[in-house]
């Protein structure tokens, strides 16, 4: 694409990683022959400044009935959500008879504690398996991607909301458009859109370029959310930065004219102005800490490999498809990846074909070294598997910069 998704401006790539799976589709030992590939390039556009994929997978390659990730799979995201859950309810819904969406809520964990204050709410999930993972802990759920006519039907059966909520889902839908007008039928007059997603300015201070992979088309900023915002009629009124997922913003969205933004609106904003966050300059410089954290990061596992030494990965997480694919990382430089998700287990990480073992298999001996794939849930993974060090194990990290512990 060489224009802008959001408002059709010029689109100008800034970063090319390469030829990229489905970063969810993992494959059993000999099914690899059909898999799916896409080209992974960032671009930004040069009116609206959202940073975005040039090139967008078809929805239902990505979220389907065998979904693996499970947003209660950390106890630390558990955590998470189950607070923002008690936050939206004491700030936002409020009034009588409140009703809460959840856009993407995917194993219900955020919703399970609306649900459990006797609030009234709903869950919308195009993935069918997670979905029946949410009603089994009593969430309401309608499997559907969200989009207008999700919305007005949504409407017409249950209400309007007085708020939708969607957390590391927004950044996955490039038809913006009609998910904004989806919005406007769905909320109430007074309601507000509330989301979090990964943001461009962590990314790029971090040189997370694993944030990058087909289901993550946009890269967010205030600037930018506020200007999409704008243009369907909405404001940015608060935002709030989070460390969850290697650094997130939760932005709060209301009709124009409706709230007075809070002054963390202007200070994020002034913040990125004079970093000149999604400025060309700053990314061109990104790319090129991208490129050089994959040249150390395959010296690196090349070097002690030819030392004999044992590496093995830790997390398949979606976002190291990225790092595997776009670093030539396989097999030979990383022999297994260990992971506590059951769906993944025996299979193939994508396109990279390193096999997934059981996180209790880790242990069976331990490694020489471990490179840390799931880097945002480090200090879980490290207490959990402090053995792992106490016994002369290291971890390899590749962000902010590549190191070993």
């Amino acid at each position: 694409m060489s224009e802008c998704r959001v408002c059709a401006g010029p689109l100008t790539e800034f970063l090319d990683l390469g030829t990229q799976p489905n970063s969810d589709a993992f494959p059993r030992p000999g099914e690899t022959d059909d898999e799916f590939f896409f080209r992974l390039a960032v671009g930004r556009c040069g009116s609206c400044t959202m940073v975005q994929l040039t090139e967008e997978v078809p929805r239902e390659r990505m979220f389907h009935r065998d979904y693996p990730y499970h947003s209660s799979g950390s106890s630390v995201m558990r955590e998470h959500f189950e607070e923002t859950a008690r936050r939206l309810l004491t700030t936002e819904a409020t009034g009588a008879d409140p009703f809460v969406v959840e856009i993407g809520c995917n194993d219900g964990v955020m919703l399970a504690t609306v649900g459990a204050a006797g609030v009234r709410h709903l869950g919308i999930d195009p993935s069918e398996g997670v979905a029946d993972e949410a009603r089994a802990k009593g969430v309401r759920v309608r499997t559907a991607f969200f989009e207008e006519s999700t919305a007005l039907a949504v409407a017409a059966d249950e209400g309007r909301a007085d708020v939708v909520y969607a957390a590391n889902t927004l950044c996955h839908i490039p038809y913006l458009d009609s998910v904004f007008r989806g919005l406007d039928a769905l909320l109430k007059p007074d309601g507000v859109f509330v989301f979090e997603d990964p943001y461009l300015g962590d990314i790029v201070e971090r040189t997370s370029f694993d944030q990058i992979y087909d289901e993550h088309f946009y890269f967010f900023t205030a600037r930018s959310v506020r200007n999409l915002a704008r243009r369907h009629g909405f404001d940015l009124v608060d935002v709030l930065r989070l460390p969850v997922h290697g650094g997130e913003v939760r932005y709060t969205l209301a009709r124009r004219g409706t709230r007075v933004p809070s002054p963390a609106v202007a200070v994020l904003l002034a913040e990125e102005e004079n970093g000149a966050l999604a400025e060309p300059s700053t990314l061109e410089r990104f790319a090129a800490d991208v490129r050089r954290s994959r040249d150390e990061l395959v010296a690196l596992l090349t070097r002690l490999r030819a030392e004999g030494r044992r590496v093995v990965a830790y997390g398949a997480t979606a976002k190291s498809a990225t790092v595997a694919n776009y670093c030539g990382i396989g097999p030979h430089l990383v022999s297994s990846v260990y992971d506590t998700t059951p769906a993944k287990q025996g299979r193939l990480t994508p396109g990279s074909h390193i096999p997934v073992l059981p996180s209790e298999a880790f242990a069976a001996p331990y490694p020489d070294y471990a490179l840390l794939f799931a880097w945002n849930h480090a200090e879980e993974i490290m207490a959990k598997e402090r053995e792992f060090r106490a016994g002369g194990g290291q971890w390899i990290l590749y962000t902010p910069t590549v190191h070993v512990l």
